[in-house]
């Protein structure tokens, strides 16, 4: 398999991932069809304005200007865990909040738009078509990943009984998984280039149990919070 295959088969489980991401909100909250379409329709016009300038810039620019986005990147993992908190409570007090808190896991946020960006600049250079055409490729998939997954989510959470706490769970997992990216990968990449990793597997096999651990503690603390433990 050449690598532009591999570039697009890799671009488009990107955008399932975040197609799902989005879906999660729009499927468990309280919102309309129209409201769903709504969301998957924003994903595609971002997707054609991206793809439109695409022959104008290349990643080398991309690069230079995601590098100073990190902040942004831990302000947006905070938001997800907060506003998980806030809805799972607001829940359990009797009152549901998912049709406003939901924004914060379905819109397009800076990492979302992050992710549109390289598919439309990866894809354009690999598939050498015209930036409008790839946008037009790239927010038509968004689309249907976005609102297939918004649909069967809803249908989950109808049939086994969900409600909008699930929600606020996985906005809490992702914001802790964006988090952890925030913090680690720019350490990991650090470390790579001070030839310090063994390729032996010592220090990196250290990594992805690093990552668990955080994960399961900042759970134990998420869900302590929750019940007004802490």
């Amino acid at each position: 398999m050449d690598s532009a295959a591999l570039t697009v088969i890799g671009i488009l489980i990107g955008i399932l991932v975040f197609g799902i991401k989005s879906g999660i909100g729009c499927g468990f909250s309280n919102i309309s069809t129209r409201e769903i379409f709504a969301v998957g329709g924003s994903y595609f016009l971002l997707a054609l304005l991206f793809g439109s300038i695409t022959d104008h810039t290349n990643l080398d620019a991309f690069e230079k200007f995601s590098s100073m986005g990190m902040g942004i990147h831990v302000f947006v993992s905070l938001l997800l865990i907060v506003t998980g908190i806030y809805t799972q409570k607001k829940w359990n007090l009797g009152k549901d909040v998912s049709r406003h808190t939901f924004l914060a896991i379905s819109i397009p946020c800076p990492v979302c738009l992050a992710a549109l960006a390289v598919s439309c600049i990866l894809l354009s250079e690999s598939l050498n078509l015209p930036g409008i055409k790839v946008g037009l490729l790239v927010g038509v998939a968004f689309f249907i990943a976005v609102v297939a997954s918004s649909f069967l989510f809803r249908f989950g959470k109808v049939r086994f009984g969900k409600t909008p706490e699930t929600m606020g769970s996985a906005m809490m997992m992702i914001g802790i998984y964006y988090l952890l990216g925030a913090l680690l990968i720019p350490a990991y990449i650090q470390t790579k280039k001070m030839n310090l990793v063994s390729t032996g597997g010592g220090e990196t096999g250290i990594m992805p149990l690093m990552a668990f651990g955080v994960i399961i503690l900042a759970g134990f603390f998420l869900e302590r919070i929750r019940r007004h433990d802490l």
